[in-house]
């Protein structure tokens, strides 16, 4: 029997169970009120002339209206397209108005950006914010109390278009190609929820990420589809985390790995003093993680963690759980959607072991939103799709990640990988954070720098800097490791646990006319 998979049919069977809960206030919306608010949402795009297909955007930080606006969305045939809070206005109005939105939708919380926003947005026709207004904007709260919480008549089943985080260039949108359904329709995700991690009305997810980001987006959903209950951080706090856990004696968690580091890198006597015995299952992504780090986490929380290779783009997953990633260590799974294939730059497929792109075949189609280059870049020949990743299969078909491709190294005509440079130092007691790149070498054409964030920053000097490379000439070869260490006394990650690698490395590069040397 199909389970019941929307939060209308929960509010019939429980209305007052939580759908989800702000962690730092504990503010608790309930399946009743759910269905309720995002019945009158819809109501009020229907009132606007909004039409199934029709865009809108959400800017907003980890808002406790942030789900009632997209069930709204969801259940009235919309396309939602959350922004990242940390943009620019201008970053903002460019994704604004290349999706076309006709609804934009902040909040107070980050007045100052739709200040600047009010001259720009020029295709939107209606503006709103949450919790106050200013100038330009209408509240929120008014125009939806003013709608009846009846369903609308039409409804269609909507969904995201997320856009990638834009670290090689403009943001992408990626708009799935997908048939109208029904809002209670099964997915994917939704399906490997239930089926591998265990999803269901008894699951409590804690979710420490930023919502716009495609995970934590979709994840949440998906409990909220299952009738569990989420736990939404504001912020992420690595001690908040685990105490929340025991708390809400949370069941099911989705992190990346830079938290993971964060946890193993408090005192023993914090770390240990939280119970996390709740946890059944905790999900990995967005980076790949270093074995000495992972094998820590598996140690901890027990055999519970699983791992996967995917993107917003969905056009095929990789899956892996904690007793699979212990017999091929580094590995992020087998293909569960789409069919692994491993092509050189010509896009010949490459045998067992070879490094090459990463491609899925059979994997679900989409296109980059009015970019027809980038959506043709994406494709092999033969039609199969790449998010521009590098890696290898072994003998088992487990996929290992080697770069992001951009990011290669080639120095002296041989390819350099940072990536295993990387997850060495990152297991080094001094080190908080890391990005390692190349930088011009005029001899070689490229060398290895490393740029460290370190645990104290008073550490930072020639001395740690020497210290560091005699490790890395420890464990790796010589010409995998770093010549010079920088220090930093934080990286540019996005929230999401992604590094924005290119920012480092563009102040290397800077006065000369190509990166290619």
């Amino acid at each position: 029997m199909r389970p019941d998979m929307h939060p209308y049919i929960h509010a019939q069977n429980h209305p007052d169970k939580p759908a989800y809960i702000m962690a730092a206030t504990g503010e608790t919306v309930t399946y009743r009120q759910l269905d309720q608010q995002s019945n009158r949402i819809a109501q009020l795009f229907r009132s606007l002339g909004l039409k199934p297909g029709d865009h809108i955007a959400l800017f907003l930080e980890n808002n406790p209206r942030f789900f009632e606006i997209c069930w709204g969305a969801q259940r009235s045939g919309l396309i939602y397209t959350p922004i990242s809070s940390r943009l620019t206005a201008a970053e903002v109005d460019y994704i604004v108005t290349d999706c076309g939105a006709r609804l934009f939708i902040t909040s107070k919380y980050l007045a100052d950006k739709a200040q600047e926003l009010s001259t720009l947005l020029k295709g939107v026709t209606n503006r709103y914010m949450i919790d106050g207004t200013i100038a330009g904007y209408e509240s929120w709260e008014a125009a939806v109390a003013r709608q009846p919480a009846t369903p609308i008549a039409d409804q269609t089943g909507g969904h995201d278009m997320l856009y990638s985080s834009g670290t090689t260039g403009r943001p992408k949108g990626v708009l799935p190609v997908v048939e109208p359904q029904a809002i209670d329709a099964d997915n994917p995700l939704l399906a490997i929820s239930r089926k591998l991690y265990g999803f269901g009305e008894n699951s409590v997810y804690l979710s420490p990420a930023p919502l716009y980001h495609a995970a934590p987006l979709r994840f949440n959903m998906s409990v909220m589809k299952l009738g569990g209950t989420s736990v939404i951080m504001e912020h992420f706090d690595a001690e908040e985390y685990l105490m929340l856990i025991a708390r809400h004696r949370a069941t099911h968690t989705q992190v990346v790995p830079t938290m993971f580091v964060r946890f193993l890198k408090l005192a023993d006597e914090v770390r240990l003093s939280y119970d996390v015995s709740s946890l059944e299952c905790a999900i990995h992504a967005a980076a790949p993680c270093p074995i000495p780090v992972k094998e820590k986490m598996i140690e901890w929380w027990g055999p519970i963690v699983w791992e996967y290779y995917g993107g917003t783009e969905g056009n095929g997953l990789t899956m892996c759980n904690s007793k699979e990633w212990m017999a091929h260590k580094g590995t992020v799974g087998r293909a569960v959607v789409g069919t692994l294939k491993i092509c050189d730059d010509e896009g010949k497929e490459l045998p067992v072991g070879e490094s090459g792109t990463i491609y899925f075949a059979d994997g679900r189609p989409f296109e980059y939103h009015n970019d027809a280059r980038k959506t043709a870049e994406s494709r092999h020949p033969k039609g199969w799709t790449t998010l521009g990743d590098v890696g290898f299969v072994d003998a088992d078909a487990f996929l290992h990640l080697t770069d992001r491709k951009a990011f290669m190294i080639i120095s002296g005509g041989v390819n350099i990988y940072p990536q295993e440079c990387e997850n060495l130092l990152i297991d080094h007691p001094k080190v908080m954070d890391c990005a390692v790149f190349g930088v011009p070498n005029e001899d070689f054409g490229e060398e290895v720098k490393a740029v460290v964030q370190p645990r104290n920053m008073a550490d930072a000097g020639p001395a740690l800097a020497d210290e560091l490379i005699a490790y890395c000439k420890r464990n790796l070869a010589t010409l995998k490791c770093p010549r010079t260490v920088d220090f930093e006394a934080e990286l540019p990650r996005h929230p999401t646990g992604k590094l924005y690698k290119r920012l480092l490395r563009d102040r290397y590069w800077q006065g000369r006319e190509s990166k290619i040397v």
